[in-house]
């Protein structure tokens, strides 16, 4: 029997960020249209070359993308709305960046003058911090193959000497993410499984003899439309050419698994991280001659795995089959490579990225196929490592243990209803009808990354450095001012990242200098390490609180990364619950509200963006997260008066399925994601009947598109149809940082006429 490794994914980015800089250079037009795709190929030909280097026998390709995959797959089966088909022309790669980014009146920075187009809406890729773009589908919409990226890729990695399992997001899961607009999604599986065929036809001519086909909705509860989906699916692509890996990740197969093990495919792969019960089940359901790959590596965090407990498992299945080992997903989702750090101390020994993840993979190849005196000194160090981590002092803090026992159940209560803490926060604020403010953050422009780049580099003296933020917040603060927006932001000028800022000043996180993972197209980012438990030394936002309030008489929010958000956006400690880590953070973060308002804050913005994202997959356990989660946010926010308004923010996801529990978190207002799905999130809140107040952006912030008056007008009438006039604020989406200044000006100073129109006609 022989064991082999399969990386199901690789980064996209590149090590140092490379696809970034080359997508904002052809976006910006300095770079040509054929120099991005010459930067894209030299990327997939290191990823091969390196994953070949390090020991891997099956190397994926087509999981290069250079925005979303889901894209590219809704791009290859002619899944194109009509707005972009008129906006530009042939479906090459200004339709595929306009679908991403939506596309202005102007010149698209990709060489192409068209229209005024929205983005397709985007949200989070199952219950990570990875956002796709969401298929759309429409009524009397005809299907057809357009680009055929993953033949294309195929064939170049065989030109240069690798041999490829070509990455096919599955039909059943690409329906089941699709949007219908007056049809369902699945009444166009014949159609779709038509294309499929063609491909796997196409990449059978081209060589192809496996095809890894991720479908992973399989770890979720199915109905029975998609198992019925799945039967004819995969019935039907089995014989259309190439060998099938059919790829789960994200979960356990559960109820599904006997299911799953029994469709016509050659192989299958399991996650055996998230879920490592099922290994057994799975090894009775599966017949003898389908291939198991294991996910025993894990790809969503960054720790060592423990390879002695690994090997003693494996051991005894490895002498009876032939196994394939693999992360437990694609890769994507942690840094490429810990050799780039040096900053970590003793924290490094306890981690493995990308690389090190192929490297420890190896590892348990060679120890099962030749014995474990083969790799001895291997398992050595990781054996030693992963001790050192659980004795580290660094790790465990009685007094924080101590403190997170203390706490009772008042602090998790505000001290009123909601109804009277409107009434004094309205005594206190004075706001107007349609009151607008912005989430938080302003453009982080080149002059600002320049300064941090220079302060962390010794360039520029603490002091220097102060007062070019003080400079960037006052200028802010007096254009706000200026244009008229009611509650003010600060512009968060001195912060790297809504985690990483408040990571820095907590107690039991570590940081990565290159540890950078794609969230969309080419915005990136750097997780902080959570290695042991949380506490605030001291305050971190009061005092550039104070200075932003002594400019102005206009409230001032404090602005604040929630304990779920914090939490999620991070790579967590697997030595504890993810509960009892989340709430060390939120008494972290109650600390910080309360010192907020003691110094004279009257609004406090607690934001929890990712609260959904962290919902776990199986509804049967969504209860259990969402009480903690929610308790979480209650006891960072409850220390404070009723007339102190507090504010959250979500961004990207779907709420109506949690509304009750948003409702739980007891906040005063809520901003929402609503441009792009032109708010439809809001008939949710509307049949719930949510009693707060809510934001729903009028301004997409993801995209370079600037909104006029008079659409930001029609989305809050829109609006108005599902919430009271009293209930609404006016806001973008989501914080302002990606943005450009030439873009936000006129975007913020529509908001603010289109809010005086709605009072004007109230």
């Amino acid at each position: 029997m022989t064991v082999t490794i399969a990386t199901l994914g690789f980064p996209r980015i590149g090590p140092r960020r490379e696809l970034k800089h080359a997508l904002e250079a052809r976006w910006a037009g300095k770079t040509s249209e054929s120099e991005l795709l010459d930067a894209a190929s030299g990327l997939r030909t290191a990823a091969w070359a390196r994953q070949k280097a390090l020991g891997a026998d099956w190397l994926p390709s087509n999981d290069f993308s250079l925005y979303d995959h889901v894209l590219d797959t809704s791009l290859m089966l002619g899944a194109i709305p009509d707005r972009y088909r008129s906006a530009a022309g042939e479906a090459g790669l200004a339709t595929y960046f306009a679908m991403a980014r939506g596309t202005t009146g102007d010149d698209d920075g990709c060489g192409h003058a068209h229209g005024s187009v929205t983005a397709c809406e985007m949200t989070k890729w199952f219950d990570t911090n990875y956002h796709y773009l969401v298929p759309e589908l429409a009524a009397g919409q005809k299907l057809a193959l357009n680009r055929l990226k993953i033949v294309d890729e195929y064939r170049e990695a065989k030109a240069q000497g690798f041999e490829t399992r070509p990455v096919l997001l599955g039909p059943v899961t690409w329906l089941s993410l699709a949007k219908g607009r007056g049809v369902d999604p699945f009444d166009m599986l014949d159609e779709v499984l038509g294309l499929y065929a063609a491909i796997l036809g196409q990449l059978a001519h081209a060589g192809a003899e496996w095809v890894q086909i991720d479908e992973p909705v399989l770890v979720l509860d199915l109905d029975e439309k998609q198992r019925r989906a799945l039967t004819r699916a995969y019935a039907r692509l089995s014989r259309a050419g190439p060998k099938l890996m059919l790829t789960t990740y994200f979960g356990g197969l559960g109820e599904n698994l006997s299911f799953a093990a029994a469709l016509p495919v050659a192989g299958l792969h399991v996650d055996l991280v998230r879920a490592p019960g099922q290994l057994d089940p799975l090894l009775k359901a599966a017949p003898k001659t389908m291939l198991l790959s294991l996910g025993v590596i894990d790809g969503r965090n960054v720790w060592r795995a423990d390879l002695d407990v690994l090997l003693d498992r494996l051991a005894p299945i490895a002498a009876t089959r032939d196994l394939v080992l693999a992360p437990s997903c694609s890769l994507l989702h942690v840094p490429v490579d810990l050799a780039l750090e040096s900053k970590l101390g003793d924290v490094a020994e306890w981690l493995a990225f990308a690389v090190q993840k192929v490297e420890e993979l190896s590892v348990l190849k060679r120890a099962l196929n030749d014995g474990r005196a083969s790799v001895a000194g291997e398992l050595d160090k990781a054996s030693r490592a992963n001790a050192d981590r659980r004795a580290s002092p660094r790790v465990h803090d009685p007094e924080v243990a101590a403190r997170t026992a203390a706490v009772t159940d008042a602090m998790y209560e505000r001290r009123s209803g909601l109804g009277e803490r409107i009434a004094a926060q309205a005594a206190v604020l004075d706001l107007p009808a349609f009151p607008t403010t912005t989430i938080g953050s302003f453009p982080q422009t080149a002059e600002v990354r320049n300064a941090r780049a220079r302060r962390n580099r010794g360039e520029l003296d603490g002091a220097a450095y102060e007062a070019f933020l003080r400079e960037e917040t006052a200028r802010t603060i007096a254009w706000q001012e200026e244009i008229g927006l009611d509650m003010l932001v600060h512009g968060e000028f001195e912060r790297n990242d809504m985690v990483q800022y408040f990571g820095e000043q907590l107690s039991g996180f570590a940081f990565t200098v290159n540890g950078w993972v794609q969230s969309y197209g080419s915005r990136c980012v750097r997780p902080p390490i959570l290695f042991g438990d949380v506490s605030r030394p001291q305050p971190m936002t009061v005092e550039w609180w104070r200075y932003a309030q002594s400019l102005t008489t206009k409230p001032m929010k404090g602005m604040l990364t929630g304990p779920v958000t914090i939490l999620n956006w991070s790579f967590v400690r697997d030595d504890q619950s993810r509960e009892a880590s989340c709430r060390q953070i939120a008494l972290a973060i109650r600390d910080e509200v309360v010192d907020l308002e003691a110094a004279g804050c009257k609004a406090i913005q607690i934001d929890e963006a990712a609260l959904r994202e962290g919902l776990p997959l199986r509804r049967r356990d969504w209860e259990a997260y969402l009480d903690w989660a929610v308790a979480c946010f209650r006891l960072s926010a409850a220390g404070v008066a009723d007339a102190t308004q507090i504010h959250t923010h979500m961004c990207y996801s779907e709420f109506n399925d949690i509304l009750p529990a948003i409702g739980a978190m007891d906040a005063d207002v809520i901003s929402i994601e609503t441009a792009r799905s032109q708010m439809e999130l809001l008939e949710g809140f509307a049949a719930y009947r949510y009693p707060g107040a809510i934001g729903p952006g009028v301004y997409d912030i993801h995209a370079p598109r600037v909104p006029g008056e008079e659409e930001m007008v029609t989305l809050m009438r829109l609006a108005q149809l599902h919430l009271k006039p009293e209930q609404l604020w006016v806001n973008p989406d989501c914080g302002l940082k990606t943005r450009k200044w030439d873009e936000v000006k006129p975007a913020i100073e529509a908001m603010v006429a289109a809010a005086r129109t709605l009072r004007t006609a109230a």
